[in-house]
């Protein structure tokens, strides 16, 4: 029986991986553009009208290969800083500290998530509303919401507050989905070099703190925050009290930006075969979708499967020597062959 939950327990924290990834690189491919949709933007003004817009498209911040280098350096700070503080401060107060902080992130995540599921499932389109602030004629400020953003918006709020008060294991499981879905979408590598090299450096920096520190487990058991997906290794103890197997949400947030990377990459592939232009009309083949049309991707299901794979591995070395593992000691690698192995074939 115990078995059972195990492996039960090990198919849902892979499920909880692989789901961010996957419905975040669909979501992080931007709407075409056209030069008929110009035309059309530029007649309406300057505020797009409706939630489906072009205009509607979130910022993403760009990772270089300047910055991906620094990412291991960053981490290892931060990592660092914070077993510090939880070695020499109170544990209580910081993790209440950290629970204030990661409930407002994870109100703004989880609405972001609940209205991109309802828009997803309905195809609703609403009227989109524009908060603009200007000074001497440029705009310093513009938030776009609808009716949907704002009732999303409380319910996130409601679900925030009984994580405060319940510290619920699968209420944090949702802000854990949420944050890796928002930082998928969000955080985009600039080419496949940059990717790689943020990768590698992650690959030896998960290493040295997992194997050559107790610092990553200790500030991981330690952290009172969404930082990680869990499930019961037991949904029903003998003893009464649960333990959890777990996942950081660094392990599907760094491999899945590369994975949406590929699906990009895959889109422009196929847009490039076909004669796209941002500034003519769309070819016909597209039947005049701006988004939601098929299209090869080879890279993209070979960088998924690698993951799936390295996971898989990951898993299964951690059953069998019943020790942590670091995750991108096998992603990394496995991810990065699926590349060059799809680019060379």
């Amino acid at each position: 029986m115990a078995e059972a939950g195990l492996f039960l327990a090990y198919a849902a924290i892979g499920t909880m991986a692989v789901a961010p990834i996957y419905f975040g690189s669909f979501s992080s491919l931007d709407r075409l553009k056209s030069a008929a949709s110009k035309s059309r933007t530029s007649e309406k003004g300057h505020f797009a009208e409706f939630s489906d817009s072009e205009d509607e498209d979130e910022e993403s911040e760009a990772v270089t290969a300047e910055d991906a280098y620094m990412f291991p350096v960053y981490g290892s700070a931060a990592l660092f800083s914070m077993y510090v503080i939880f070695k020499y401060l109170n544990k209580d107060w910081v993790n209440f500290l950290l629970s204030g902080y990661f409930a407002l992130l994870g109100v703004a995540a989880l609405t972001q998530l609940g209205v991109r599921v309802v828009k997803g499932v309905t195809g609703v389109k609403l009227p989109l509303y524009h908060l603009n602030l200007v000074h001497h004629s440029k705009s310093v400020f513009d938030l776009r919401f609808t009716n949907l953003h704002l009732g999303m918006m409380g319910a996130s709020m409601l679900c925030t507050a009984f994580y405060l008060y319940s510290k619920n294991w699968a209420v944090s499981n949702l802000f854990g989905l949420a944050f890796s879905f928002s930082a998928i979408i969000l955080i985009r590598l600039d080419s496949f070099k940059s990717g790689m090299i943020m990768l590698a450096g992650l690959f030896v920096y998960d290493i040295f703190w997992v194997f050559g520190t107790e610092v990553m487990v200790s500030v991981a058991k330690n952290f009172d925050a969404p930082i990680k997906v869990v499930f019961p290794k037991d949904l029903f103890p003998a003893e009464g009290k649960l333990a959890f197997t777990m996942l950081g949400l660094g392990d599907i947030v760094v491999p899945g930006i590369f994975v949406a990377l590929c699906l990009r990459f895959d889109r422009q592939r196929y847009l490039s075969s076909i004669g796209y232009a941002k500034d003519k009309a769309l070819p016909r083949v597209l039947n005049n979708k701006h988004r939601g049309f098929g299209f090869p991707t080879p890279y993209f299901n070979a960088c998924m499967a690698a993951y799936v794979a390295g996971l898989a591995t990951t898993i299964t070395v951690m059953h069998t020597f019943k020790a942590a593992q670091p995750a991108l000691l096998y992603l990394s690698p496995a991810c990065i062959l699926a590349v060059v192995v799809t680019a060379v074939a």
